[in-house]
């Protein structure tokens, strides 16, 4: 019993040190626009990798980089509409 009310705890801890592990009123939009978000912000964050993308883009990487960042507003589209 111990052990699973320290797990949750830890559980508890990491979700409101980091906002990308979520926690239960967690949306399946919001995970993925977080995973997505995080991963531009790694390509972006990477020299050597943004350098790797843009040359199999056939793009500068500036303007990969620009349009990385342009993606991160709305990394999966629209949020979906709430029902009251």
């Amino acid at each position: 019993m111990a052990d699973k009310l320290r797990t949750q705890q830890q559980l508890e801890q990491l979700q409101a040190r980091y906002v990308g592990t979520g926690h239960a009123d967690t949306t399946k939009f919001e995970w993925a626009s977080n995973i997505h978000r995080d991963s531009l912000a790694s390509y972006i964050g990477h020299p050597p990798l943004l350098a790797y993308m843009s040359l199999g883009m056939g793009e500068p990487k500036e303007k990969v980089r620009a349009m990385f960042l342009e993606r991160m507003i709305q990394p999966v589209g629209k949020p979906p509409a709430v029902e009251d």
